[in-house]
């Protein structure tokens, strides 16, 4: 009956756990890693972006979003959407063609792989035959033209991918019909574009490696016009009224030339090198757009002097006498134009320009063509990215404040709206408003809008301002030298430069409800900063802390301080800092925390620990945590190689100790080991059966960075006995030592004038020394204890002070629960006894149930060098679940990650893009969107195929068993092991 009992309340535990606990990888927010290919949808409006890993990512309007994942190993090299529909085709490094489409499904849409397709050529032939240099999806939607290497055009029709092989434009048909004068006719080279003439369907220019163009027309399957270019061709354009042909070559020039019936005399056509007279470098794209009035846009990227400019990325724009030349800090990766108007068919309205670090669009309708602020793809990176800070539910006063102090930074950008409108969003609206806040190299810490699927920038916070740095005050980047020429002007916000590596952000603080920000740096600066709607000039004086507290024989080998402003700065609206603290030496700040309502900040580094009070800009506690022995912390971030050598030289001795002490005990062996295997006996007796244990070896005190502070924790419970609670101050540090200090505070009427006292109340150290990562309290009934000034804001109920609390103490290898205030030892769950995982991040989060609105529980939130997350029961500590997240070798992704408090989670998966992932089954953040087929789509448009070759078309029905097969192979693939990472992402977001 017992056994009945105990089966049915662990079926009751996991329908709970359903309830409660569902892993998904939802989006990813930033910009794509490593950007190859650009594509454009003017019916869909939608854009497209391909990698150098193998995805495809399409966006919309904000929150429409669409993610895909080729199963081949390689880089996306051109995307291509078929006119009026919802189907688009990839080409690969490796030569082969990729079909996707945006199938609806239960009302929402999703990115389907539905065929692939690569050229073969005849038996013998080299691959250059038919390796892809150039694609058109033809405007009839049912063909593609795929010109080669090898100077060959294959026709394919799609859907189907079939082959049209009496319509091939074969190499030799082409030169045959070149006329005898042509010098280069023995020679053609690779085919380098392929355009369609806008007023005509069947007629397309066909452009070669060595100059020469040729108008095929594709009904009559024969040379109809020869354009004998003698400049190697890079690119080619054929105007909207079809009567010119723009081509662009590797000289720096570009030639327009008039179409016709007859060949071109190469004499009669105008050609122009924009910045001659010196050789320049090629003119990669070019682009001339109509005006309903006015003379056309012209825009072509490169051609910039080689000897003087030829480090610069730029792209061109040229209207009537406005010339100007937009310089990116990045590789230019591709660029269109989107004209404005109700069916997109008015002048020019922006420029989108797809660089190697960031997404560019310019307004080309507002004078001086300011830049459009770009909803999402924001480069994350555009300095890099140090540390992260999670805030959840941020009230409206505080939000409406950022948000206001964003604004006054953003006068630079359009008021026009964003130009990509594609899709519909039919997510809800986001249940609260959360702020991700990153920590940058440069020194600026950024405030993003993480509350739905787009992470949007709202504000920026510069600490530059409070020290002395090489960067000149009056340097705008973005101003040229009026008379310039080349007429420069810088675009974009990707600058991956630090004036000084020592302006670094390691950890952030914010308190939402007092709007007071804490923000560490890498040379022991301590800002302390608060919320002002009005700019304001003032003098931030440093308050030093020697936390080595005199001891001698140390010497800091590392970074000299920042050096502060003696005069008064004036700050802009927004956070402004008004306390600083130094640390001697001025190492990395590696542990902060912020009470509000305390007005305390407690910060940590290699060395100790310390406690300040900003509100009397005081010091109340300083703790030396150095161990004499540990030479290696004097030496400081920027003095590794010695680290190397002596983190060598421990090793080897750690091996030698081992060595000589298996020596010793060699003898005794056999009687100990007797001993031993009795006492396991009869403690396996006594316990239920539990999983293999592996043995942690214990640390020696000598391993260096043992005084390091991991991890700094506030807390109102009980120290000095059972019966009357005080406010505390706790450390963890890398020698899995935990320092607890009352506080004692001043009664509010006398807080500004009676200073702040703390007094050591208690010392743990853990038995094998495992780094002390994570400290929390839990009241009487178990419950992690509420934020500061949470309970006044009747946000939380107040902590229960009437059972006893209890202290958990969360190592790299352990959780550890202690009651209080005698630190006597409840309960622990061995992590890397079981698994040899070691926990690197942890966190406190609610899950609420699916099902019940009114059921939640408190979990700790973990991150292990494995990459997997578990969750841990509180007050119990008992693993509940755990999931694969990131891969075990990706350390950076691992270290820059950061919970939120309902169960979510992000991390980096490359420099400039965030993973977002939930644990939660209530709280999920993921794109829902539906795109439908333009209105015109079904229209009849004149067709190129026959009525033999119309016979083989695919029909609607083999597209959709297709596509139907397409989800049973991707579903397949989910369940790969081996695909387990990237699994999540091949699936399209529903």
């Amino acid at each position: 009956m017992k056994r009945f009992r105990r089966h049915g309340q662990e079926s009751q535990r996991e329908r709970l756990k359903q309830e409660l606990f569902q892993f998904n990888k939802t989006v990813e927010h930033g910009f794509p890693h490593q950007p190859s290919a650009l594509g454009y949808s003017p019916s869909l409006q939608l854009l497209a972006i391909g990698t150098r890993s193998g995805a495809i990512k399409l966006y919309g309007a904000p929150g429409v979003e669409f993610m895909g994942l080729h199963d081949e190993n390689a880089a996306v090299t051109q995307v291509h959407f078929l006119p009026q529909q919802v189907e688009l085709v990839t080409l690969l490094d490796d030569n082969s063609l990729h079909m996707w489409t945006l199938k609806a499904h239960t009302g929402l849409s999703e990115l389907l792989e539905i065929g692939r397709f690569t050229l073969t050529g005849p038996p013998g032939a080299p691959p250059s035959v038919t390796r892809v240099t150039a694609v058109l999806a033809h405007s009839s939607g049912e063909l593609l033209l795929l010109g080669t290497e090898g100077g060959h055009v294959f026709i394919v029709e799609v859907p189907g991918f079939r082959e049209l092989e009496e319509r091939n434009i074969s190499l030799d048909q082409v030169a045959s019909s070149v006329p005898d004068n042509y010098t280069c006719r023995r020679n053609l080279e690779h085919v380098e574009a392929l355009q369609e003439n806008p007023v005509n369907p069947s007629q397309v220019v066909i452009g070669y490696g060595r100059g020469l163009m040729v108008v095929w027309d594709l009904k009559k399957q024969r040379a109809i016009q020869h354009i004998p270019g003698t400049q190697q061709l890079e690119s080619v354009w054929w105007t909207e009224d079809g009567g010119y042909l723009l081509s662009s070559h590797n000289d720096g020039s570009y030639c327009r030339w008039t179409m016709g019936s007859k060949d071109v005399d190469e004499e009669d056509v105008k050609s122009d090198i924009p910045y001659g007279h010196f050789p320049c470098k090629a003119i990669s794209k070019i682009v001339q757009l109509s005006t309903e009035e006015g003379p056309p846009f012209l825009l072509f990227s490169g051609g910039m002097p080689r000897a003087s400019y030829g480090d610069r990325h730029c792209i061109t724009v040229i209207h009537g006498k406005t010339h100007v030349a937009l310089d990116f800090t990045s590789r230019i990766i591709d660029f269109f134009a989107i004209r404005g108007g109700p069916q997109h068919t008015g002048d020019p309205s922006a420029l989108v320009v797809l660089v190697e670090e960031e997404l560019v669009v310019i307004d080309l309708q507002t004078e001086g063509w300011p830049v459009i602020q770009t909803p999402y793809l924001v480069p994350l990176h555009s300095s890099a990215i140090t540390c992260s800070h999670h805030v959840s539910a941020i009230p409206l006063k505080l939000w409406e404040r950022v948000l206001a102090a964003g604004n006054m930074q953003s006068t630079h950008y359009s008021k026009k709206p964003w130009p990509i409108t594609g899709g519909q969003n039919l997510g809800p609206d986001p249940p609260q408003r959360d702020l991700l806040l990153t920590g940058h190299e440069d020194g600026t810490v950024r405030f993003w809008d993480a509350s739905g699927v787009c992470l949007y920038p709202s504000y920026k916070l510069s600490t530059a301002g409070v020290f002395h740095t090489d960067a000149d005050p009056n340097d705008n980047m973005n101003q040229g030298t009026e008379g310039e020429w080349p007429p420069f002007r810088k675009v974009g916000c990707f600058d991956p430069y630090s004036d000084d590596p020592r302006l670094g952000v390691q950890k952030i603080h914010l308190c939402k409800y007092s709007g007071y920000l804490t923000v560490a740096g890498t040379a022991g600066q301590i800002l302390v900063l608060e919320l002002n709607d009005e700019a304001a000039e003032q003098t931030v004086e440093a308050k030093v802390v020697d936390l080595l507290q005199g001891q001698e024989g140390f010497r800091w080998k590392g970074h000299t301080q920042l050096d502060v402003r003696e005069e008064p700065v004036l700050f802009p609206p927004g956070f402004q800092p008004f306390a600083l603290v130094q640390c001697q030496p001025p190492a990395v700040v590696t542990a902060l925390t912020l009470h509000s309502e305390w007005k305390l900040v407690a910060f940590g580094t290699s060395h100790g620990f310390g406690l300040y009070d900003y509100q009397q800009k005081n010091n109340v506690l300083i703790k030396c945590t150095l161990n004499p022995s540990d030479q290696l912390a004097m030496e400081g971030p920027l003095s590794r190689v010695k680290s190397i050598k002596k983190s060598l030289r421990q090793s080897f001795r750690r091996i030698r100790r081992s060595r000589v002490s298996l020596r010793k005990h060699h003898v005794n062996n056999a009687a100990k080991l007797q001993d031993a295997n009795a006492r396991l006996e009869a403690e396996l007796a006594e316990m239920e059966i539990a999983p293999v244990q592996r043995k942690i070896e214990a640390r020696s005190s000598d391993d260096s960075f043992t005084g390091l502070v991991r991890t700094i924790y506030f807390a109102d419970t009980f120290l000095a006995d059972s019966s009357h609670n005080t406010p505390s101050l706790w450390a963890g540090t890398n020698g899995g030592c935990v320092f607890a200090y009352m506080l004692r505070l001043p009664a509010a009427e006398r807080r500004a004038d009676e200073p702040v006292t703390a007094q050591p109340a208690k010392e743990i150290q853990l038995m094998h020394r495992a780094p002390v990562v994570g400290i929390l309290v839990l009241d009487g009934h178990g419950a992690p204890l509420p934020e500061p000034l949470e309970v006044a804001h009747d946000l939380a109920r107040s902590p229960d002070m009437q059972g006893s609390h209890h202290l958990v103490v969360i190592s790299e290898e352990q959780f550890k629960v202690f009651g209080l205030p005698k630190v006597s030892a409840k309960t622990k769950l061995k992590l890397t006894a079981m698994d040899g995982s070691r926990v690197r991040r942890v966190g406190v989060a609610w899950f609420g149930s699916s099902r019940s609105e009114d059921y939640g529980e408190s979990g700790l939130v973990v991150l292990t060098n494995q990459g997997d997350v578990h969750v841990v029961s509180l007050p119990t500590v008992k693993m509940q679940v755990h999931y694969p997240c990131v891969r075990r070798e990706d350390v950076s992704g691992i270290a820059s990650c950061v919970f939120t408090k309902h169960g979510q989670g992000f991390y980096l998966i490359s420099p400039s893009e965030f993973e977002r992932f939930s644990l939660s089954a209530r709280c999920l953040v993921e794109p829902r969107c539906l795109v439908e087929a333009p209105t015109d789509s079904s229209t009849q448009r004149g067709s190129l195929l026959d009525g033999a070759s119309s016979a083989h078309r695919i029909t609607k029905q083999e597209s959709e068993d297709a596509e139907s097969a397409a989800r049973r192979v991707m579903e397949h693939a989910l369940l790969n092991d081996e695909r387990e990472y990237w699994g999540d992402r091949t699936q399209v977001v529903k």
